[in-house]
């Protein structure tokens, strides 16, 4: 739990068929401002310090582009020994038992997200962080995967759903394999899913918003529990 975390959360998910994930982007920056225009009658609303802008077109960084704009290094093809010497340099702490792409994600989280004020499309996620998302049509090490990251924080998470039964049973395997291996937020190996998609999918978008974090921002509200309907409570004195 902390100000823009709570155990229960408000999500909003649509999917699409027959688009993907550049459409979603294009779709997602039209209704969160409309959310601002309809509640403000303007694109710019207060947030703490700042005044965020939800006008379209919102500025767009693939995940390594980020990095390398808010930390100087480029990240993109390095090995996991090379992103531990990053890291270290960066002052930020991985540890011993973190996967290539956990350390990618711990320098992203410290070093490029706090920095990442205005609504921000940061896209282009490696494979290993994406197990559900279709592989990017240039460059098979990425996914067709965007978050859209306002005040610092993530607010949305779509991608290209991963439509293809035998890449995603090999992925889901090496979820399994990082599990064992420590990692708790690692997927385990879902035949039925499976099942469903060798009987077939479209392909499809996939969105999830996050209500709260967004509500936050829109009402400039300085935490999440003074947004959600049942905040926990402090214990009552007996």
């Amino acid at each position: 739990m902390s100000r823009f975390h709570n155990p229960e959360f408000t999500q909003v998910e649509l999917y699409v068929a027959y688009k993907d994930y550049i459409w979603m982007m294009d779709y997602v920056e039209e209704l969160v401002e409309g959310v601002a225009l309809a509640l403000h009658g303007r694109t710019t609303v207060p947030f703490g310090a700042h005044l965020i802008n939800f006008q379209r077109p919102w500025k767009r960084f693939t995940m390594f582009e980020a990095i390398h704009h808010f930390t100087g290094y480029d990240v993109s093809n390095m090995d996991e020994a090379a992103l531990r010497t990053v890291a270290y340099q960066l002052h930020v702490h991985v540890a011993d038992n973190l996967s290539k792409d956990k350390i990618i994600d711990e320098i992203f989280g410290e070093k490029c997200e706090p920095h990442l004020i205005q609504p921000t499309i940061i896209m282009d996620y490696p494979v290993e962080m994406s197990p559900l998302a279709k592989r990017h049509r240039d460059n098979p090490a990425l996914t067709e995967r965007f978050e859209v990251i306002c005040a610092g924080k993530e607010i949305c998470n779509a991608f290209s759903e991963l439509n293809d039964p035998i890449d995603q049973q090999q992925r889901l395997e090496e979820q399994r394999t990082l599990g064992t291996h420590g990692d708790k937020e690692a997927m385990v190996v879902d035949h039925d899913f499976l099942k469903a998609l060798r009987y077939g999918m479209p392909p499809t978008v996939g969105i999830g918003i996050g209500i709260d974090r967004l509500t936050m921002i829109m009402t400039n509200s300085n935490s999440i529990q003074d947004v959600i309907f049942f905040p926990q409570m402090r214990p009552e004195n007996p």
